[in-house]
């Protein structure tokens, strides 16, 4: 199939590895162009190098205001155009209700979730009738996962963003999707494993209850997201994704 994504140019964010970086590849490989993005300018700048003359990496923390503007502006200096972002962050930290400061969760907030709201905000305001927004989020939309409780707060709610944006945004034919992940195998998830006493028989145990019996691939994620952002899912919008083996057992 040909998804239509020649030539079309995407901003992803988080994308110096995991989630972001496996879609960042996938858009890639089907003829995209990227502006892939970090916190770390030298990391941004290796994944892009990595991905080849289809990509530029930008420093940048979802959190800063001025993070949406620079973004935009950085697709359309390098590749003439903007077409649609993909906003990827880092998952918060780990933990249960009563070992989270404050701290944790204005932090959080403002990178999971206002940042989050700021660049699709102005994506919206850039973006013509074909664009697209979409949001990596978590299985966490539909089901808490235990020691997770700040990724549980925050993502339900920009899900809930998400879907109401695509009201707004679907009279000028810019469609917006969410991709829940659940056990890929990133390092994120190796960490959060790697929290137990003991890992392998974590991995074991998480891998028991879903009913293709393994963790995702990352490109197995890739190839979902670059999807759903292309032209060929144009008919998709206001939709959560999962992308998780069949782990979320209800319709």
């Amino acid at each position: 199939m040909d998804l239509g994504l020649k030539d079309r140019v995407y901003v992803v964010t988080g994308a110096t590895r995991g989630l972001g970086n496996a879609v960042a590849r996938e858009l890639v490989a089907d003829g995209a162009k990227v502006v892939v993005t970090g916190r770390d300018e030298e990391r941004a700048a290796a994944a892009a190098k990595a991905l080849g003359p289809d990509a530029v990496g930008v420093a940048v923390d979802n959190a800063d205001p001025e993070a949406p503007a620079r973004l935009i502006a950085a697709a359309r200096n390098a590749f003439g155009r903007f077409d649609g972002v993909l906003v990827s962050v880092g998952g918060p930290p780990p933990g249960f209700t009563a070992d989270i400061t404050d701290e944790q969760w204005r932090t959080s907030f403002e990178s999971v979730f206002l940042g989050a709201v700021r660049l699709a905000r102005a994506a919206a305001a850039e973006l013509e009738a074909g664009g697209v927004i979409g949001f990596v989020l978590s299985g966490s939309v539909h089901e808490p996962i235990p020691a997770l409780t700040v990724s549980n707060g925050l993502r339900p709610g920009l899900a809930g963003f998400a879907k109401s944006l695509s009201d707004e945004l679907g009279p000028r034919g810019i469609r917006v999707v969410g991709v829940l992940p659940a056990r890929i195998d990133t390092d994120r998830v190796r960490e959060l494993d790697g929290l137990s006493a003991d890992p392998e028989a974590t991995r074991a145990a998480n891998e028991s209850r879903i009913p293709l019996r393994r963790y995702g691939a990352p490109e197995e994620f890739g190839r979902v997201a670059a999807f759903l952002l292309s032209p060929a899912a144009s008919y998709l919008t206001g939709i959560m994704v999962p992308v998780d083996g069949g782990m979320r057992h209800g319709f």
